[in-house]
């Protein structure tokens, strides 16, 4: 019997580990999924790699599944954090959604001097990272961070952390990433709230010793289609999809 469903738990997995299901879980698998007892499905943690389970206690409100076997290793991705600056709600979930199933390996919403948004709830775009790891067979789930100042964040900036910095007012220049960079450096994208970064915000992201001026092509690109276009530039480069 083939395993159709994915599900992120948090509890070891492990050969005959018994993993307990809470009511939210419950009600999908067996509520929604219709599935029953003997059930086969896949389960994951972001540590313990993909585990083939089957369920052995469905009821509405709870439910147990027995790990069976090890179906895929954990596979980590690249050292990437992708910095944003939140927009409209279902905006924002995209750009979290995406940044998970495209390899980043923590998601960092900021706020710079233009930025709409001054809070966000940071569960719920957590939920969505764990839902984007699901449905794309990822064995790993970012964190995502709760929101910070740009300027707080950089002044404890890293020495070793190179920065690709997408700055809009380069729209149409010729600039890459530096060939010398070595590919094996932990990296981080950041990207523009819809009103660009403020002058100041741009000559101190230009000054900081470990940043990348990049051009996201001859157009000016929407935040969320940003986000998208540059991890895919920086995976190309420098990640896991060589």
């Amino acid at each position: 019997m083939s395993a159709k469903i994915r599900l992120y738990v948090e509890h070891p997995l492990g050969a005959g580990q018994s993993v307990p299901l809470d009511r939210d879980q419950a009600h999908y698998l067996f509520g929604v999924m219709r599935q029953t007892v003997g059930a086969q499905l896949l389960l994951f943690n972001g540590e313990d790699g993909e585990w083939r389970a089957e369920v052995a206690e469905a009821s509405k409100r709870s439910g147990v599944l027995i790990c069976q076997e090890r179906t895929r290793p954990l596979v980590l991705p690249p050292d990437l954090w992708l910095l944003f600056a939140p927009i409209k709600k279902a905006r924002t979930d995209f750009i979290v959604e995406k940044a998970a199933e495209m390899g980043a390996a923590r998601i960092l919403p900021v706020q710079t001097e233009f930025t709409n948004s001054d809070r966000i709830r940071q569960d719920r775009l957590q939920a969505h990272a764990v839902e984007a790891a699901e449905q794309c067979g990822g064995t790993y789930v970012p964190e995502v961070a709760d929101l910070q100042k740009l300027s707080r964040l950089l002044d404890h900036w890293p020495e070793e952390r190179q920065l690709m910095f997408c700055d809009e007012a380069e729209v149409g220049s010729a600039l890459a990433l530096a060939s010398e960079t070595a590919a094996q450096a932990p990296w981080a994208i950041v990207i523009g709230p819809e009103g660009g970064f403020s002058e100041a915000e741009r000559k101190r992201l230009h000054a900081l010793p470990q940043s990348h001026v990049v051009s996201l092509g001859p157009r000016i690109l929407r935040a969320d289609t940003a986000a998208v276009a540059a991890l895919t530039v920086w995976q190309q480069r420098y990640g896991d999809w060589g």
